[in-house]
């Protein structure tokens, strides 16, 4: 199964976990320092929150479509490779608390998306920076 993910940066993450805990009536699939997300059945959605800095609006970070393999990155990377679009790719790379392989591309505004496949859980964020923390 495929989904749209919406990953959204937000000044308080305790408070945008609870209203959309309501929103969508589900608990987060994972939660972690400056981090949360949502894996929703019905609309298909990922949504990610990410802590931003305090007292700040709610602001797009990014978008992504969760597919579940490799192979589907794989296949994604070439269309739109053939598409003549600039694509980045990363593959075992560790972000969100999971490990990944995945292609960003960017929109005609500059907004970043990534065609993604989650391999396994990861205890680190690594790419995510919530207040107060900082990669090594």
């Amino acid at each position: 199964m495929s989904r749209v993910q919406l990953a959204l940066r937000v000044s308080d993450l305790d408070a945008s976990v609870a209203f959309y805990r309501s929103l969508f009536g589900v608990e987060p699939a994972k939660r972690r320092p400056g981090y949360a997300n949502f894996a929703v059945t019905e609309p298909p959605l990922k949504l990610v929150l990410i802590e931003g800095a305090p007292d700040s609006p709610t602001v797009l970070d990014h978008l992504g479509v969760e597919v579940e393999s490799t192979d589907d990155v794989t296949a994604a990377t070439g269309r739109l490779s053939e598409l003549g679009l600039f694509t980045r790719v990363e593959n075992d790379t560790t972000c969100c608390y999971a490990v990944q392989d995945k292609v960003w591309v960017h929109g005609p505004g500059a907004e970043p998306w990534e065609v993604y496949t989650v391999k396994a859980d990861a205890p680190g964020a690594t790419d995510i920076h919530p207040v107060g923390l900082t990669s090594t």
